[in-house]
């Protein structure tokens, strides 16, 4: 029986990026929009706050854009400070290319194994799906939804009794399958 693990966004990730008024490199996005127009063209940016001195920084969402060329409902959202909206930008690649920022994860998203069911088996298949590109570790998630601690997981996959299609070190951001046999 395949049962399947989510990884869920929690709240938004901490934006990785040097504070220009202290040595911080950690931002809070408060979800907070400023748009500026001047005649036809506009800007757009999101706001973020240095965790450490407050300081605000501007992340450009849009730059001197034609309004006509801009997506509809995009300048509506911004203007109403949509969340959904802040959380979309942060995942966009360009945005982040953009702002040559990365994204902190650390505490900003929770992996749901849907119960304890699971830990009796003896041979479990499991399925791992991520509601956004969250980059985690599968040796972390692993030893979470089982209840093993890191060594024990790559024990299991040193001995061959946890097998994955995808290799288990390093960082993944996409769904994957393993098969753990106690």
């Amino acid at each position: 029986m395949l049962t399947s693990w989510v990884v869920m966004p929690t709240c938004l990730p901490l934006v990785r990026r040097r504070c220009h008024a202290c040595v911080s490199e950690r931002f809070l996005t408060t979800g907070k929009f400023r748009v500026n127009a001047n005649h036809k063209l506009i800007d757009v940016w999101l706001l973020a706050l240095c965790t450490a001195c407050g300081e605000t920084t501007k992340l450009t969402v849009l730059e001197r854009t034609n309004v006509r060329s801009v997506r509809p409902g995009l300048l509506d959202r911004a203007h109403d400070n949509d969340p959904g909206l802040a959380a979309e930008l942060l995942l966009d690649p360009v945005v982040r290319r953009r702002n040559r920022i990365a994204l902190d994860w650390d505490g900003a998203w929770r992996l749901d194994t849907g119960g304890s069911d699971h830990l009796d088996r003896e041979v479990i298949d499991v399925s791992v799906r991520f509601a956004a590109p969250i980059p985690v570790r599968p040796v972390r998630l692993i030893a979470e939804g089982c209840a093993l601690s890191r060594a024990e997981v790559g024990r299991l996959i040193t001995e061959g009794n946890l097998v994955s299609a995808v290799r288990l070190s390093g960082r993944l951001s996409g769904d994957f399958t393993f098969t753990l046999k106690r």
